[in-house]
């Protein structure tokens, strides 16, 4: 997976990405001979993105000999193959009838109400963002919990959760210079997205929250909490409340809460 913090939002003014209208059929790239994109467009999109987790969930469902692993993003699925057992024409055949065939169906979601303490030494840039905004820090975290956020993708750290979904109002490019090390389980902006971070690493993500939900955890089962597709509602959680919350999780108890959407 390469590594990357994901693509920044379209420049003021520019076409709104949702209003272009996707393939009928995806692209089909050839990565050397170990592996197929399958490219459904070139912008960021729910539609696309819903498009690619439905790709996803049909293929493994087929479990073919030689497909070792699916990797999904915004727009396209990365099929990992055995080229010594796979064979590429009958492969993109069935790629493309998955493809087709998925198109339409509605994605069964699973939904994740995440606690998150927001502001303060928890999320040290959510003060300057409201006043930036002619916000009070209340009203933008009321704005941050309000959206139905879904996981678009994993990538950059293990377990880190892209999301699409955040107000507009809210959108901030990254810092123009990273930080070193974030704090990990930060809640954070960047662009249009919000994140679900996972390890301390370097970033340049605005954090206005930390949650005590492991989103990888070496030995828990699931050892990856979140999925592409999954939906997320972020939970105001206060300072009080986190040592007990953030030992529970410690310990492996998932404590972010999973719903019916």
């Amino acid at each position: 997976m390469t590594v990357s913090q994901g693509p920044e939002p379209p420049a003021a003014g520019a076409p709104d990405p949702a209003a272009r209208p996707g393939p009928a059929e995806p692209r089909l790239l050839a990565c050397g001979d170990s592996a197929i994109s399958v490219d459904f467009g070139d912008h960021i999109d729910p539609g696309l993105n819903a498009r690619v987790v439905a790709l996803d969930a049909a293929l493994c469902d087929l479990a073919l000999p030689g497909v070792l692993e699916t990797v999904p993003t915004y727009r396209s699925l990365l099929v990992h193959v055995d080229a010594t057992m796979v064979d590429f024409p009958a492969l993109c055949d069935t790629l493309r009838r998955l493809a087709r065939r998925t198109h339409a169906q509605t994605m069964s979601r699973r939904r994740w109400r995440v606690p998150v303490v927001y502001g303060g030494a928890f999320g040290v840039d959510l003060a300057a963002l409201a006043t930036d905004r002619g916000m009070r820090p209340a009203d933008f975290v009321q704005a941050h919990v309000q959206s139905l956020y879904t996981v678009y993708m994993i990538g950059f750290m293990p377990g880190f959760a892209y999301l699409g979904g955040l107000d507009p109002r809210l959108a901030t490019p990254r810092r123009r210079e990273p930080r070193s090390s974030v704090p990990d389980r930060s809640i954070s902006i960047g662009g249009a997205q919000s994140a679900i971070g996972s390890l301390a690493a370097p970033s340049g993500w605005q954090l206005i929250g930390r949650t005590p939900v492991r989103a990888c955890m070496p030995g828990r089962s699931p050892v990856f909490l979140f999925e592409p597709g999954d939906e997320v509602v972020f939970e105001p959680l206060s300072e009080d409340a986190w040592p007990a919350l953030d030992a529970a999780a410690s310990a492996g108890e998932i404590v972010a809460t999973l719903e019916e959407p």
